[in-house]
Formats: C-alpha cells, structure tokens, sequence
C-alpha cells in the first residue's frame, strides 16, 4: 500500500473540512433557493449587485459545490491512486468562490460577515501552499 506523507495528510484533512463546508453550503442554497435569495436581495439591496441576485447566487451555489464534490473525489484520489492533483483543483476553485464571497460581502459593508471568510480563505491558501513543498 501507499505510505502517505504528512503532507498529503494535510492535504486530505484541508480536503475534508473545506469538502464538507462548501458542499454543505451548496446543498442549503439548494434546498432554501428561496430563502438565500429573498436573504442576498435585501443584503445587495444598496449595490449594484442587487440586479444580478439569481444569476450570482447560481454561480455561488455552482463554485460551492463543484469545489466540495473535487475535494470529495480527490481524498479518494490520494488513497486509491496516492494522486492529489484533485484536491489542488478543488482548492482553487474554493478559492475562487470565497474571494468572490468577499467581494460582495465588502460591497454590502457587512465586515463582519467578510470577517468570517478570512479563516476559510487562510485555510484554503494554506492547503494550497502544501503542494509547494
């Protein structure tokens, strides 16, 4: 069998946790489409996003779940095939998603909310930092 660095447990502990939330998140906006945009119509209200709610919440909902489900597959990725490319992919996208979560998180000056994100941004980067060493 495959002896797996401590980067690569990293690798898949990073996976995991950021599979988990992003796919979680996903599926919410899934299952509560309408109450996530009743939410995000009265939260860009005052920006010029207020005109684009459903075709960014769609985007969102797309990132989040393409990003959760990549990671999913590239955990059994490194154990099946000891192949982590998935996981870099997941990441990226992960990382995508949350700087454009940002953005708009900033443009409705909910800092608080924006705050928030920073961590699962940090730990996005940080993930994708390990395929580096």
């Amino acid at each position: 069998m495959f002896e797996y660095s401590i980067i690569h447990i990293l690798q898949v502990l990073i996976a995991l946790f950021l599979g988990v939330a992003m796919t979680q998140s996903g599926f919410d906006k899934i299952i509560d489409w309408k109450g996530n945009k009743s939410f995000l119509i009265d939260h860009f209200s005052k920006t010029f996003l207020s005109q684009f709610i459903t075709p960014l919440l769609l985007v969102v909902l797309i990132l989040e779940l393409a990003g959760g489900i990549i990671c999913f597959i590239g955990v059994g990725e490194v154990f099946i095939y000891n192949n982590n490319q998935l996981i870099k992919v997941g990441l990226i996208i992960i990382a995508i998603d949350l700087i454009s979560l940002f953005f708009g998180q900033r443009l409705a000056k909910d800092y608080d909310g924006a705050a928030v994100l920073v961590n699962y941004f940090i730990l996005t980067i940080i993930g994708l930092l390990t395929f580096t060493i």
